[in-house]
């Protein structure tokens, strides 16, 4: 049920009547209380428990009331004091209900219709409310124990009393509600100082560590592709495949310089916008594969045409045509990528611990998935050789699959090694 914006007036009403009742923040309590947290617990349960047994002999003994009647009329007089401490409008919601029950039988000779131990707890259960709800339904809680004081109060001038005790009451607990209020704020504010130095610090380390990746690592990629690119005109005598493969490490060496400008641009910027350069995928893998054999690596593709269904099983990759006339769209731009750096780093891996091994690369791709393989024979160098250093190479392929919500293995098979990744077009980011 909701209530109108226009009714913004009984909108507090409805709260305190029907509303949720919120526990209590972490922050409002003292400092002291961890340290004394089980004494006062202990000391408030007896405390309620000598009250309720005071409020049975209290009904018992000036009003006469039967063992029956008095017991479930003093628990509701105290129980809502031990519930106030949580759930201030719960036990105001107990609270006033037993302020018309709680006035029968009194004695002439009583001060109030209520006993006393009724008022006390009547009086803790507002105070709680006044300092842990909104103004509006704190003062709808009071208007409305007034009614009853008003109706069975011996005389006005106890309910004028009542009146401005309320009163008091309201105002005190409001001013003390506003200033935890602003010291929360405080602390939030300080809280949010401190992560904008944090991410300050951050900013300015990466900073740090794009401009010592900008003199070291980018000067010497700029050697290699410079000294790559005038060997040929420096050694007259060079054989045509040598000149090739200069050319091939010129060619890596600036694509390496490509990627290592726009890694530096992303640990220099602050935002997190995304790159506007296009990415490689899987229509640049061919690429990948020609530059690989053109740096002396025995490297061959296998691309499997995506499945159709206008082409039957039997039916060539020419016959089935390009994937826009067959209705497939291709895998999604995160999936492309991922298996472009997949292949690339397959690559690198097999030049680097199984050199002059033949490396087969394979790509399945199909209606909801593609499968990404690489494998190289044992004619190289052992897989299980030493080498230089310990990359994180699989580490990173792992987590490209399984950031798309894919599989990823890498094992060494039949004396060689062998990796395969599956990565779905729906996982995680495929999609975007």
């Amino acid at each position: 049920m909701s209530i109108p914006s226009s009714l913004g007036v009984v909108r507090p009403l409805w709260h305190l009547i029907a509303g949720p009742d919120q526990p209590p923040t972490s922050g409002w309590r003292p400092r002291w209380w961890p340290r004394w947290r089980i004494p006062l617990v202990q000391a408030g349960l007896l405390l309620l428990i000598g009250l309720t047994v005071a409020a049975v002999n209290y009904l018992q003994d000036e009003r006469n009331l039967p063992e029956l009647l008095a017991i479930p009329l003093a628990l509701g007089s105290t129980l809502p004091m031990a519930v106030a401490l949580r759930r201030p409008l719960l036990a105001w919601r107990i609270c006033y209900p037993l302020l018309y029950l709680g006035v029968v039988d009194f004695s002439p000779r009583e001060a109030w219709p209520w006993h006393p131990m009724q008022v006390i707890g009547t009086l803790f259960v507002f105070g709680i409310l006044a300092v842990r709800a909104d103004t509006g339904v704190s003062t709808w809680a009071a208007g409305l124990t007034l009614i009853p004081v008003f109706l069975f109060a011996e005389t006005p001038a106890n309910g004028y009393g009542i009146i401005v005790l309320f009163a008091v009451v309201l105002l005190l607990g409001d001013q003390f509600r506003r200033r935890r209020q602003s010291q929360r704020a405080l602390v939030e504010q300080a809280e949010l100082s401190e992560l904008e130095k944090a991410r300050r610090a951050v900013l300015e380390e990466r900073t740090r560590i794009a401009r010592e990746m900008h003199d070291v690592v980018a000067h010497h990629m700029s050697m290699i592709a410079v000294q790559a690119e005038t060997a040929p005109y420096r050694l007259d005598t060079l054989p045509e495949p040598a000149r090739a493969e200069f050319t091939a490490i010129a060619g890596s060496a600036r694509q390496a310089l490509t990627d290592m400008r726009r890694l530096l641009g992303v640990l220099r910027s602050e935002s997190a916008s995304p790159e506007t350069a296009p990415q490689p995928g899987l229509a640049d893998i061919a690429e990948l594969v020609e530059a690989a054999r053109r740096a002396g690596m025995v490297v061959t593709l296998d691309e499997s045409p995506p499945p159709t269904e206008q082409a039957g099983p039997s039916e060539t990759a020419e016959q089935a045509g390009p994937p826009e006339e067959t209705g497939h769209a291709g895998p999604p731009e995160a999936v492309g990528l991922a298996a472009y750096r997949i292949v690339q780093e397959a690559l690198a891996n097999a030049a680097r611990h199984a050199p002059g091994a033949a490396v087969r690369v394979t790509l399945r791709p199909e209606q909801e998935m593609i499968t990404v393989r690489v494998e190289n024979d044992d004619t190289g160098t052992p897989t299980g050789a030493p080498t230089r250093g310990a990359g994180h190479g699989l580490t990173g392929m792992r987590e490209r699959a399984r950031l798309l919500g894919g599989t990823f293995t890498a094992a060494p098979a039949g004396g060689g090694f062998t990796v395969e990744a599956e990565l779905p077009y729906d996982g995680k980011d495929g999609n975007r």
